[in-house]
């Protein structure tokens, strides 16, 4: 018996690797992914499809796709669907990416053979009815105006176009009359253009055998149509940085955001500089929450967040205070970036954001489902699946000076743009 008055020595984490992920094509030459993985008779199947925003043809035409796959098909209404997939006790859920359009449909191995064909019936047949189509607008619009009324969603439209530009994908906002343009046979040509076989893969995970391969190429390997390769279209707007005061006096709290624009995953810089986006303000440890939350109790949350989109990226702060807090927060956020440029972290303090990291990569691969995540995330970024050995590598050789360097090149106020939305 093991003696519980003791507690279990700690190991530090030394070698991590990728679960087996298999690849085969089905006859239309889609590519799978298969994790087989897991004890649970379930599965999980996500086909996606490089559709987001730098596919567009026109603003939001991505989203409104995405929603109104569910809305009725060649056979079925939406309410026949749901009904089939609650009796069958699985769910289909269209998440929508910034950079892809996904199907996730989620079954019990039983049922898998009897909510397959509806998975691949919304994607070959979805109707797009207009009747729906003006419901998800006048739904979008009312959402839209709640949005506008919390500063923190002001900030981070206003800073995201500020990086990016407004007719950027990555930085254009949506507006009642970007909604109020969209028009049925947009959203029929955003998904015969895109949702084709050579744009498209599939990663499947959970207890997948020969029976499940064969029936997931009988129903999607075949009838999506292929087509021709879509460019993304990337205007991007340089622009000097800016700071913007946007005044909301009856406001409760100000909203900032303070940041700069930077680069996709593949940059040589990009995990140094995530690094020093956990050390600053990346998990409940950092420099900003340990500083404004827990020593001056200026705010709930604090935090700094690396966004890595496929083409693009950015880094930015974020916090809501109150009024009275705000000039301080401001002076403490900018000191907090002038310590990690002139000072070497500690080495306690790097050994548990070192810790911290390879936990987060271990719950990266426990279970089928976290698996296909990250396979996702590589496939869809162009990583190869050796990335997460070669993370745990670079995470275990992080020293403090590579630390400072990364500050001294990127934590830069007068790089950064800035937005404060409350009361003046």
């Amino acid at each position: 018996m093991p003696n519980r008055s003791k507690a279990p020595k700690i190991k530090t984490i030394t070698d991590i690797n990728m679960p087996e992920v298999q690849q085969i094509q089905l006859d239309n030459g889609i590519p799978v992914y298969v994790v087989a993985m897991g004890t649970q008779e379930v599965l999980k199947v996500e086909v996606i499809f490089k559709g987001g925003r730098p596919y567009e043809h026109k603003k939001l035409a991505s989203r409104a796709t995405s929603a109104l796959l569910k809305e009725g098909t060649q056979n079925y209404t939406s309410a026949e669907l749901a009904e089939k997939l609650d009796y069958y006790g699985s769910s289909l859920a269209v998440p929508y990416h910034t950079d892809t359009e996904s199907l996730s449909l989620l079954s019990l191995s039983k049922h898998f053979s009897k909510v397959l064909p509806l998975l691949a019936e919304v994607i070959k047949t979805p109707r797009f009815p207009e009747e729906e189509l003006q419901a998800f607008v006048q739904r979008s619009i009312q959402h839209l105006q709640v949005d506008l009324s919390k500063n923190d969603v002001v900030a981070y439209r206003q800073i995201t176009e500020m990086f990016f530009g407004p007719d950027h994908p990555y930085g254009y906002n949506s507006t009642p009359d970007t909604y109020n343009l969209l028009k049925q046979e947009d959203l029929v040509r955003h998904h015969e253009s895109l949702f084709t076989a050579n744009n498209c893969f599939i990663i499947i995970s959970g207890k997948v055998d020969k029976e499940v391969l064969e029936q997931l190429n009988e129903h999607l390997g075949h009838g999506i149509r292929s087509g021709a390769i879509v460019s993304p279209t990337l205007i991007l707007q340089e622009a000097a940085p800016e700071r913007l005061l946007i005044s909301k006096p009856d406001s409760l709290q100000s909203a900032i955001r303070i940041g700069f624009r930077t680069f996709n995953r593949h940059h040589a810089d990009y995990f140094d500089l995530s690094i020093l986006n956990l050390v600053l303000g990346g998990y409940f440890g950092s420099r900003l929450m340990t500083n404004i939350r827990e020593e001056k109790g200026y705010t709930y949350n604090i935090y700094s967040t690396l966004d890595a989109m496929q083409f693009d990226g950015c880094f930015y702060i974020g916090t809501e205070v109150g009024h009275e807090f705000l000039p301080d927060t401001l002076t403490q956020i900018y000191l907090e970036m002038d310590r990690l440029r002139d000072e070497l972290v500690d080495e306690d303090e790097l050994e548990m954001m070192r810790n911290y990291i390879l936990g987060n990569y271990l719950t990266m691969i426990d279970g089928p489902f976290n698996v296909a995540e990250l396979v996702r995330l590589m496939v869809t970024e162009n990583l190869p699946f050796t990335e997460l050995r070669t993370s745990v590598e670079r995470t275990l050789a992080v020293t403090r000076n590579s630390i400072q360097e990364t500050a001294k090149k990127y934590l830069l106020p007068e790089k950064m743009s800035e937005v404060i939305v409350g009361k003046a």
